[in-house]
């Protein structure tokens, strides 16, 4: 049975499968390692993070550390957790990076 979170996911991942020259990645969670986002790509060398989230939730605590983190080293970060965010995304992309 998929959750909220994983539909959130599914489309994302499809969405970046669209574009030329993407490398996206997909940490599992296991608890051994350090903590990422649940999407790191690479587009035409620009990194990429992406949390997903189900419709109105929102990063935590650790979550906004680790995006302040990418942004701060010139990464980009988004959360996407419904259409809108995810054009908004997929938009960026394509004017920045394509």
């Amino acid at each position: 049975m998929s959750t909220p979170e994983s539909l959130v996911k599914a489309k994302v991942k499809a969405a970046l499968k669209t574009l030329p020259a993407v490398f996206q990645h997909w940490p599992v969670m296991n608890g051994m390692g350090a903590p990422i986002l649940d999407c790191i790509a690479c587009v035409n060398g620009r990194y990429i993070a992406i949390e997903c989230k189900a419709k109105g939730k929102h990063p935590t605590p650790r979550q906004h550390m680790l995006i302040q983190q990418i942004l701060e080293a010139g990464g980009r970060a988004f959360v996407v957790d419904d259409e809108q965010s995810l054009n908004e995304v997929m938009d960026w992309i394509k004017k920045s990076c394509l």
